[in-house]
């Protein structure tokens, strides 16, 4: 076993708080080693990190870096023109990135890495799950928070699970033993060129796979397809119309999703789990693909997925009172909102639903503005808040908006509204409260109950379909 760290005592990251580095940091801490860092606000991720032993400064200063650090790290979201960067080059202590370390802690780990533009941080959460329920007891860092677990966790085994980005090619650091791809679509295009570009990044990614490994992928996708067909690793297929692993007599109910699963002609028996829609369907098979390759019998695995609890942010109930609903989805590209909303019809046929869409990043809006104006039609009625502004220019802020995007809705024949901020959408012109929505995680369900008791007193049944922008970075 590679030991590159055996050397390292002190690790300092900067951007501790993020999704994937506050994972990371819980890692080396139980490996031993002395772990601090830093990050611009306290947030509840900082707060389990120092009640896990991490101490964490609410500031970049340069004063944090000392010299007895081994290594640094840094977030995705933090350039080396941060100060404690410079700091820590004067001491001549490394820097890397949070992919680079999570890459190098996989060579130590029989490695699981879920990649896609859509359905990876679910079925992340999935293969969690059903290894933890299974007495496998992986480390994972994963894009969200599975009920009772976490985002990310050290466990017992040799195995670590990741959720695999593939923003600025952030994934080809890692090299798996076990590689999912979910879906190849057109997203961040405000670093690649256009489809073909991201496709060259998941071929990269399929030929990182450790030999004797396996590349799973969703064959229902053709560009999938093809990125597994012709790389170097054994594959294995899965979907609904195609792939070894197929789900036949797809069922959906009030209670979750249904379905026979299929290994070629040979029937491996029912599959029952409480998420909805197709594409958890499609999310459910990737995991089930893991664990056949794991080794794990059909039957234990079934059982596993059948108590799977769905993740935060994932079309989840935050508030339910009277015959209203609030549910928060993380939903930021056309793909998933339009699976969601399906999800969430198959699930309550005759419920009204109101979308409450910020959307997330300027250039996603801009390059993706036609697709999104088209993927809620399955909604009753759209209201659309300013663009939540991350990793863009000012200069990028100029082009779009989200007046615009409201505009190419209406022109689709969608029930569309752009009202600024979300104060104002609790209480539309008419006075009925129609939803209700916020992008710090400081504000508490509770407070959203007299909103929807006003909205239930008008006589309205409301399904309220409300999707958030994420304010934490996930690396």
């Amino acid at each position: 076993m590679k030991t590159w760290f055996t050397n390292i005592k002190k690790v300092y990251i900067i951007g501790i708080g993020g999704t994937g580095t506050s994972g990371l940091a819980k890692i080396f801490k139980a490996l031993g080693k002395q772990v601090e860092g830093s990050d611009i606000r306290k947030t509840a991720q900082t707060e389990k990190l120092e009640n896990f032993g991490i101490r964490v400064f609410y500031q970049h200063n340069p004063t944090n870096i000392t010299d007895d650090i081994d290594l640094a790290i840094r977030s995705q979201a933090v350039n080396f023109e941060n100060p404690e960067c410079q700091r820590a080059k004067e001491l001549n202590i490394p820097v890397i990135s949070y992919p680079r370390a999570l890459g190098l802690l996989m060579l130590e780990k029989r490695g699981l890495a879920i990649a896609g533009t859509h359905g990876k941080t679910t079925t992340s959460a999935m293969t969690v799950f059903m290894l933890k329920k299974l007495g496998y007891d992986p480390d994972f860092v994963i894009g969200g928070e599975i009920p009772g677990l976490g985002n990310s966790g050290v466990g017992s085994n040799d195995i670590l699970v990741v959720e695999a980005c593939e923003y600025k090619r952030s994934f080809l650091n890692l090299s798996p033993e076990v590689g999912i791809i979910t879906s190849i679509e057109e997203d961040h295009l405000d670093y690649y060129r256009d489809l073909e570009d991201i496709t060259n990044a998941f071929e990269d990614f399929s030929e990182r796979i450790q030999p004797g490994g396996k590349i799973i992928g969703m064959v229902d996708d053709p560009v999938v397809r093809r990125v597994i067909k012709n790389c170097g690793a054994i594959s294995l297929g899965y979907g609904i119309e195609s792939g070894e692993i197929k789900a036949k007599n797809i069922r959906f109910s009030e209670d979750g999703n249904r379905f026979d699963c299929y290994r070629g002609d040979e029937k491996l028996g029912e599959v029952y789990m409480p998420v909805f829609g197709k594409h958890n369907v499609l999310n459910a098979l990737a995991a089930i693909s893991a664990g056949i390759v794991l080794g794990m019998p059909f039957s234990a695995i079934a059982m596993a997925l059948s108590d799977f609890p769905g993740v935060c942010r994932r079309s989840q109930i935050i508030a339910h009172v009277d015959d209203v609903m609030i549910v928060d989805d993380y939903g930021h590209h056309p793909t998933e909102i339009v699976a969601t909303l399906k999800g969430l019809r198959q699930r309550f046929p005759s419920r009204k639903i109101i979308a409450v869409f910020q959307p997330h990043q300027y250039s996603r809006t801009r390059f993706l503005l036609d697709d999104f104006a088209s993927s809620f039609r399955l909604a009753d009625r759209v209201i659309v808040p300013d663009i939540y502004f991350v990793r863009d220019s000012e200069n990028e802020r100029k082009l779009v908006n989200s007046e615009m995007l409201v505009e190419r809705m209406i022109r689709n024949g969608t029930d569309a509204k752009y009202i600024s901020n979300f104060e104002d959408i609790a209480i539309d012109p008419q006075g009925n409260v129609v939803a209700i929505g916020v992008t710090n995680k400081s504000t508490s369900v509770p407070g959203l109950k007299p909103v929807l008791v006003k909205l239930n007193s008008s006589g309205m049944e409301v399904f309220t379909k409300v999707f958030f922008a994420d304010t934490v970075d996930n690396q």
